[in-house]
């Protein structure tokens, strides 16, 4: 696919796709402009969002014709806002630990040897080779979270830890993988299980039915002035509420979500959408640290992201819902080595290549320490030591 400069200023290069943000005031006029997009192609991907939409194209051709909609619509592409985070996994052998986290995640092999969430909605595993020894706990884990009957048929093994959920691959890299719920015990939620986030997903057999939901479920949600999460995939459509979003003090509003899912199910059925209890799946990113305030402050500067409204909960949240959610626990302060320790897992951020330098002062100036730097690359630690890699885009 070709340069920026060949696709038009609204684009860049993120992970290795044309994508573009386009700001918008509200979901229903988001879903507008997304219908008009999926009509171009089906196979572009397509993030909508209460404040905007992300579209990833399949092809070049397609990027003048969703830049004149969006233009038509009164919307206007904002760069500044894109990026792509990914997991990074250093491994002496990593076709031993590669299985193991396919099964976990659900993921399929990617061409650089990781993998992938076959959804893209998840970040995606990066698996290198490293043949430096780490044999103590990492700092940083996986929770995933997945419908129960998939979490059995990954066939991790025996369980431990407190809340018997977690899990280690051959190099003792950690994840909680968690088996969700249905959100409500009534039929008319039938469609939607709790993984952490309120989530249906229903296949659709053409793109009008495809565009009708994304209507509808856009239409639904601003008239209660929820932020609802909706993905566009090939013959799918994915309704989210962000984590812990579809619970009262989470997302503060005057509403029962559990209504509103109630109603866009109903909306959904009558399309003749079926939904496919199988595909929910939400991942985060889980940091132990001596410091939190401090870790937790270093990252939200880092990735632009924003702190959870409840005063207990340590998370940050990308505030447009594109990149996981990463929270942070206390780590004893006695476990010495394990502080020193450098993590078998870090973080991989890619920012499109004209906004690359400015991100990476951002991050120093947060309190990160720059550790080495290459063409296009800078590894930073955080207060602690756990490692972000900026990767400009092509």
């Amino acid at each position: 696919m070709p340069g920026m400069s060949q696709i038009g200023a609204d684009w860049r290069m993120v992970d290795g796709v044309a994508t573009a943000w386009f700001e918008a005031p509200s979901l229903i006029e988001g879903a507008a402009l997304a219908g008009r997009v999926v009509e171009l192609s089906a196979e572009i991907l397509v993030d909508l969002r209460a404040t905007g939409l992300r579209v990833r194209l399949d092809s070049d051709e397609h990027a003048e014709a969703v830049s004149a909609a969006a233009r038509e619509l009164g919307l206007a592409a904002n760069p500044a806002l894109l990026q792509h985070l990914s997991v990074v996994l250093e491994s002496a052998d990593p076709s031993v630990v590669r299985p193991f986290w396919q099964r976990a995640l659900d993921y399929t092999p990617a061409e650089d040897g990781g993998l992938a969430d076959p959804l893209r909605r998840d970040p995606t595993m990066r698996i290198r080779q490293s043949p430096e020894p780490r044999p103590l706990r990492n700092r940083i884990h996986l929770d995933v979270v997945r419908p129960a009957v998939a979490v059995e048929q990954a066939g991790l093994g025996e369980a431990f830890g407190a809340f018997g959920v977690c899990h280690s691959d051959a190099d003792g890299n950690e994840v909680d993988l968690v088996p969700g719920d249905a959100l409500s015990e009534t039929p008319g939620t039938a469609d939607w299980q709790a993984v952490f986030s309120a989530m249906a997903c229903y296949r659709v057999t053409s793109v009008a039915q495809q565009r009708d939901l994304t209507v509808a479920a856009a239409a639904l949600a601003a008239d209660v002035g929820f932020p609802l999460v909706v993905d566009l995939r090939p013959g799918l459509v994915i309704l989210d509420s962000g984590k812990d979003q579809w619970v009262d003090d989470a997302h503060g509003l005057d509403l029962d979500f559990t209504v509103l899912a109630g109603s866009i199910q109903t909306a959904a059925r009558e399309l003749g959408a079926t939904a496919d209890p199988g595909l929910p799946r939400f991942a985060q990113l889980f940091l132990d640290a001596a410091d939190v305030v401090a870790v937790r402050a270093f990252w939200a500067a880092a990735l632009g992201y924003v702190p959870d409204r409840r005063a207990e909960a340590t998370d940050i949240v990308d505030p447009r819902r594109l990149n996981p959610v990463l929270l942070f626990q206390e780590l004893d302060t006695s476990e010495t080595e394990r502080r020193r320790q450098r993590n078998r897992i870090h973080v991989e951020l890619e920012v499109p290549s004209d906004l690359a330098p400015s991100h990476v002062a951002t991050t120093l100036a947060a309190g990160g320490r720059l550790l080495d730097e290459s063409e296009g690359r800078w590894r930073v630690a955080d207060p602690e030591g756990n490692e972000l890699v900026i990767v400009s885009g092509a």
